[in-house]
């Protein structure tokens, strides 16, 4: 069994920037095991750009971010293999793997950086009734289609959801000649970024309806046609407020779920929230020495973040391969409360934190002119005021580590939104 420092599943974003940061922190042994056949992750299909503003203050398209890291991790002679399926991870941090030149074999590893990215909510998560023709793709799907294998999914086009893919995927449709006729949320509110909706559909005319689902999908061997419907406070359809499209082609933008499914097998605790690990300042999870990071973690809104974060998890398993990490301190919980809906971390150990702690989060809800304010224990310790927030866009506060190090009793850290 071949044996390595670092082992890290995935490789994504959030698998290169962790290769070269543990690399840079000075460990050696290092390997990356990707399943597709090239490195780069989801971002190979990100033709659009925005990428890369925060980390190269430029504007790049999702290939030309991945390649930055690509060529560094080159650049480092990290090895890595494609086209290689792991199949399990162990609590004793022994890697099942296969792929066609080496078959099934083992990999043991002092330290495991978790980086698989999400996976989309299918249909048939969805309870949509109806038939079941060929046109329906996730977004995703359509995305590759469209971007890398050069085939148009369809001419006129109904998107349910307003998750990032879908409004960009309302634009790509569009630019390639198809007629996006609406994109309707079940939300009272967009689950994307802000500059996604007004680029990508109100510079091109493309409606949105709020709180709106898909009641019915017609057609026999392909989608014919569809039927929204208004939904309730409960999201339940209003009867009467039932609209007909005639289309060819619906795509579904309806979240993104980690890919947590080795994690879970290697007997890590998952969030019920985030579908992602529970970890600490360190990014390590609940088994020893098993880190992760991206959208494996929490599903991020700016692939910068997952940059900056996967970096951090590859100094942190450096640090435990290097016996760096070990501590018999009691963790302080960060909790999310009155509004927010978790935090990552969820948990520090103040000797461990490096000078500054950032805590990402998401909020619940639209909030207009709110505060997010952090307390220790009973006592709020920082309150900054926002003009708006929204469940699509990431939020953050940041620890100081003089700060809890300074109140040696302090048993938790609260994070929550006020009213103004």
């Amino acid at each position: 069994m071949n044996s390595y420092d670092i082992v890290i599943i995935g490789g994504g974003p959030a698998g290169l920037a962790a290769a070269v940061s543990a690399r840079d922190a000075g460990v050696e042994r290092i390997l990356i095991l990707e399943r597709d056949s090239e490195l780069g992750g989801i971002l190979n299909q990100c033709i659009h750009n925005g990428f890369g503003l925060h980390t190269f203050q430029e504007e790049l398209t999702g290939p030309e971010y991945a390649a930055r890291f690509i060529d560094q991790v080159e650049e480092r002679k990290i090895p890595y293999l494609l086209n290689t399926m792991v199949l399990d991870v162990n609590h004793d941090r022994v890697i099942t793997a296969m792929n066609k030149t080496d078959g099934l074999f083992q990999i043991s590893a002092k330290a495991i950086i978790l980086a698989m990215g999400c996976r989309e909510r299918p249909r048939g998560a969805l309870n949509i009734p109806g038939t079941r023709p060929a046109g329906i793709y996730s977004a995703g799907t359509a995305q590759r289609l469209v971007n890398m294998e050069g085939f148009l999914p369809g001419r006129k086009v109904v998107i349910l959801g307003s998750g990032d893919i879908g409004l960009i995927m309302a634009r790509r449709m569009t630019l390639e000649g198809a007629q996006v006729q609406v994109v309707a949320e079940l939300m009272p509110y967009s689950g994307g970024l802000k500059r996604n909706i007004v680029q990508c559909l109100d510079d091109f005319g493309i409606p949105l309806k709020l709180s709106h689902t898909v009641v019915d999908i017609r057609g026999r061997e392909r989608v014919e046609g569809i039927t929204l419907a208004q939904v309730d406070e409960n999201r339940r359809p209003i009867p009467g407020t039932e609209e007909d499209y005639a289309c060819d082609t619906l795509l579904l933008s309806c979240g993104l779920i980690p890919e947590n499914e080795l994690s879970r097998a290697a007997g890590v605790d998952l969030s019920p929230v985030t579908s992602g690990a529970v970890v600490d300042e360190s990014l390590e999870t609940s088994v020893p020495g098993v880190f992760a990071c991206g959208n494996v973690l929490h599903v991020h809104d700016l692939v910068d973040f997952v940059s900056q974060e996967a970096a951090a998890a590859g100094r942190s398993a450096a640090k435990y391969v290097q016996g760096q990490l070990e501590t018999d301190e009691t963790p302080i919980p960060v909790a999310a409360k009155g509004g927010v809906r978790y935090t990552v971390p969820a948990r520090v150990h103040p000797h461990r934190m490096e000078e500054q702690q950032v805590v990402r989060f998401r909020v619940g809800a639209v909030y207009q002119n709110a505060y997010i304010s952090v307390y220790f224990d009973d006592e709020r310790v920082s309150r900054r005021k926002r003009q708006i927030m929204a469940p699509g866009e990431m939020e953050q506060v940041t620890l100081k580590r003089e700060d809890l190090l300074s109140r040696p009793g302090l048993k938790s850290i609260t994070v929550t939104i006020e009213e103004a």
